[in-house]
């Protein structure tokens, strides 16, 4: 069985789509699956089983990138297009099945959305692909001081695409703090950062860091996405902006508190088998992280911790 399965250009709406992936291999166990995604993207699926190549969609003007795409997979037959971008490219290739996603934006949880194209109630979780290599380069770089050891790091996740999306660097400090004080279940962990590369990325990370010194490890832009995933797996606990991140942390199965301004928590809160939000209050339209506390962040963290634990 070929199946051509065309996802998004942003790391998280990908990370959201790999448990239909996962759904479409565990059904069709022998089937080989061309990705079509973002360059950035790429990764997410770099370690997917039943991969056969994956083709980046790189933006042109005129939409020519679906040119491009077409040139590449357009004359072959495939047994199942999916397509979760809703263009009318789906249409334009032979295919016995064509399982095409609506257009434009939709209210409810993006997971639910993208289980309903199956009818699967509920929806399969995000899965992170990683390998050997890549838990045994996240072991180094966690243990590269002689301190690391799984489950005594926080992960922390003080950027995102957008400056109205992140929490203030000094409630990121404040936070982790709080939670490796004495007699806390995190005492004594020390704080892997994670984020994107470029300059925007760094500024938003450098003050956290810069309070944190030796009890933090930077990973900024310096892992690749297989790589982080297995990083974050080795976290007791995850705390971030509402980013690709966020939805890698969760598609781990690290306990993961996803941090939000009042608008579209309902669309893009992490899934996984451990989750949480802290939501800041006030108008969508505003969409400010200011209102977001430290206290409201503090409790879900720690309910988010105990969940699992003995009473």
């Amino acid at each position: 069985m070929r199946i051509l399965f065309i996802t998004a250009t942003r790391i998280g709406d990908a990370v959201l789509s790999t448990g239909l992936l996962d759904h479409l291999i565990r059904t069709w166990p022998q089937a080989k699956i061309v990705v079509a995604c973002g360059p950035v993207a790429e990764g997410v699926f770099a370690r997917m089983p039943n991969r056969a190549w994956t083709i980046l969609l790189t933006k042109r003007r005129l939409r020519l990138h679906w040119l491009e795409l077409w040139r590449e997979v357009g004359l072959e037959r495939w047994d199942m297009v999916v397509d979760l971008r809703g263009s009318a490219f789906s249409w334009l290739v032979r295919a016995k099945r064509r399982v095409v996603m609506r257009g434009g934006r939709q209210p409810g949880p993006r997971l639910g959305h993208l289980g309903a194209l199956f009818g699967l109630d509920p929806p399969p979780l995000p899965v992170a692909w990683f390998n050997a290599a890549d838990r045994s380069r996240a072991a180094l770089l966690l243990a590269a001081d002689g301190q690391g050891g799984e489950g005594r790091w926080i992960g922390l996740g003080p950027t995102a695409n957008w400056d109205r999306k992140v929490w203030p660097a000094e409630r990121f400090v404040a936070f982790f703090e709080a939670l490796v004080a004495p007699g806390q279940p995190l005492e004594g962990a020390r704080a892997v950062i994670l984020g994107g590369p470029g300059p925007q990325e760094a500024a938003m990370a450098a003050p956290v860091l810069a309070a944190l010194g030796d009890r933090a490890v930077s990973l900024m832009g310096s892992v690749s996405l297989p790589e982080a995933a297995a990083v974050l797996a080795r976290c007791a606990l995850f705390v971030g902006n509402d980013s690709g991140l966020m939805h890698l942390s969760a598609a781990a199965g690290t306990p993961t508190l996803g941090l939000f301004g009042p608008s579209r928590v309902g669309e893009y809160a992490p899934s996984g088998r451990r989750t949480a939000t802290a939501i800041a209050p006030g108008s969508p339209a505003l969409d400010s992280m200011a209102g977001l506390t430290l206290d409201q962040a503090l409790v879900a963290a720690q309910g988010l911790l105990t969940q699992g634990l003995p009473a």
